[in-house]
């Protein structure tokens, strides 16, 4: 689980735009740059080439929420 106020703080590496937490609380996602990172162990990993791309369905789908 990851610290809530942590995640005010924390910013895409990539797009400098805020992060949300992903339902499952597994990923941090980024709708700027369509990105997920990872949470391994409570831990952000805020590495581009660690980070999923977010597909358009899903993407839309968290532009509605």
């Amino acid at each position: 689980m990851i610290n809530k106020q942590l995640l005010t703080i924390l910013a895409c590496p990539v797009s400098k735009a805020p992060l949300t937490l992903s339902a499952d609380e597994t990923e941090l996602l980024c709708t700027s740059s369509r990105l997920a990172y990872p949470i391994k162990d409570g831990i952000p990993v805020l590495l581009e080439e660690q980070a999923r791309k977010i597909e358009l369905e899903e993407y839309e789908q968290l532009k509605k929420a």
